[in-house]
């Protein structure tokens, strides 16, 4: 009797410790990679469940980490499952991969330290995440964002890393923190083993962030740029209708109030809709503006051609000269025709791009390899996503080294350097324009992320793959 009432009180004391660390892990994932993040609980986010599952069975270690990351992503639900971009199928995967992925990858770190390898766990862990991750970026219509890479947004000394292993060595290095730290935590690890460990890591993360805070490059030039977004969102209007007219006329009066030193405006993605017979009507007004003041203006359209095929573009309207148009890449599930075009301002390296264009590699690596500086990024974002796909497009910026001018309908408007800087931002909602000014270096589109690519992401799947292989082979300790 007495027996079965301490073996009814362990296993009760084990529950709650694994309950405990569910919700501690559920929570650090809310708050560390929610749609405005805190930087340092993404950092921490996976800790409690990593701690938990040497100590525990397969089944509660990999149940904990399924529920913290699906309760921690519950603020992300109704966004995806109401999304206009993201079909319903879409939206299932990435709320269901997500925590499933977590969970093998949770459950690789328990394996690997039970059979005695933690150094092995240290660096395979994180590598199964990556390396995943990186197979679903180049997979999915949509690309990835609101990952741990994604968390670090505001923070430039750490992302500074991406411009040599890209995006994927940030996430790499998030998780590598906490990973290390349970790893010297866990039980039956040899004092060499977490000796082993801590150093590797601290130097993997101090070098990291030392880089970060080297020396800028010189830049290329500047030049004062403004992004301009109306609060009220308005998808395509036609500007020949009533509402169109007014909304034209809006942005018309917002760019005559310029500064006279500002020398491009950025307006948001689907400022407006018209078809090809009619683009002057909408060129035509801007064009006045342009010429008066000596002022490229940018924006977004949705353009219709006589084969109604309809292209979701960034215009460029000059001060002098044709109008500039280039036609966005990546879609996602919509039905507008894509682009596969790169397009300049006339004689500068400045670039254009739209949007989703953001959520890949490409095109801002093809900018970068073509000298591109700037790009120039109509979008629009949910008031909920905005501050999560801004960072993404300065993520891009980091990685290839080109500033970023993202003007963004419904979320956040910025202005970034090549070192993932900030320079200037502006949220809709609060006043009838959002605007934001600065003077924007011009990056060389020279990185080592930019000249061989995903080398970093493959290495991780390679890492992933001998954690898998050197699971079996050694009897787990108890």
């Amino acid at each position: 009797m007495t027996a079965t009432a301490s073996v009814s009180t362990s296993t009760q004391r084990h529950l709650g410790w694994a309950l405990a660390a569910t919700v501690a892990s559920g929570v650090l994932i809310h708050f560390g990679l929610g749609f405005e993040p805190v930087a340092v609980l993404a950092w921490l986010a996976p800790l409690p469940v990593l701690l938990l599952a040497p100590r525990t069975d397969a089944g509660v270690a990999s149940a904990a980490a399924f529920l913290a990351y699906l309760g921690g992503s519950a603020g992300s639900w109704n966004y995806f499952l109401n999304s206009q971009a993201v079909p319903v199928p879409g939206a299932l995967a990435i709320l269901l991969g997500s925590p499933v992925l977590f969970a093998a990858t949770v459950a690789l770190f328990r394996r690997l330290v039970r059979v005695g390898r933690p150094v092995l766990a240290t660096v395979a862990t994180p590598a199964l995440w990556t390396g995943v991750l990186y197979g679903f970026s180049l997979a999915s219509p949509f690309g990835v964002m609101g990952t741990f890479m994604t968390s670090q947004g505001d923070h430039p000394d750490v992302l500074r890393l991406a411009s040599v292993v890209g995006g994927w060595g940030v996430e790499y290095l998030v998780l590598l923190a906490p990973v290390a730290l349970a790893a010297v935590l866990a039980p039956s690890v040899r004092t060499s083993a977490r000796v082993g460990v801590s150093v590797v890591t601290a130097a993997a993360v101090g070098g990291a962030l030392a880089f970060g805070v080297t020396p800028a490059a010189a830049s290329a030039g500047h030049v004062r740029v403004t992004v301009v977004a109306r609060s009220e969102p308005a998808w395509a209007p036609d500007p020949d209708s009533v509402s169109g007219q007014r909304i034209l006329r809006s942005y018309v009066d917002a760019l005559t109030e310029l500064p006279p030193d500002v020398r491009i405006a950025v307006l948001p993605e689907a400022a407006f809709g018209t078809d090809r017979a009619h683009l002057a009507r909408l060129t035509g007004p801007l064009a006045d503006v342009a010429r008066a003041k000596n002022l490229h203006i940018v924006t977004g359209a949705i353009v219709k051609d006589p084969s109604h095929n309809s292209y979701n573009t960034a215009l460029d309207v000059p001060p002098a000269g044709p109008t500039v148009e280039y036609r966005k890449w990546r879609n996602g599930g919509s039905t507008v025709t894509s682009g596969h075009d790169l397009a300049h301002l006339e004689g500068q390296p400045i670039g254009l791009a739209v949007c989703l264009d953001v959520n890949g590699p490409s095109p801002t690596r093809d900018y970068a390899r073509a000298g591109t500086g700037l790009l120039l990024i109509p979008a629009s974002d949910k008031d909920a996503d905005g501050w999560q796909h801004s960072r993404t497009a300065l993520l891009r910026g980091v990685e290839h080294g080109v500033s970023v001018a993202w003007s963004a309908a419904r979320g956040n408007s910025i202005l970034s350097d090549p070192r993932g800087h900030v320079l200037a931002q502006a949220r809709t909602g609060p006043a009838p324009m959002a605007v934001a000014v600065a003077d924007v270096p011009l990056g060389t589109g020279d990185t080592l992320y930019s000249r061989f690519g995903d080398w970093f992401a493959w290495l991780c799947c390679l890492a992933a793959v001998a954690g898998l292989a050197f699971t079996r082979g050694r009897t787990a300790r108890r």
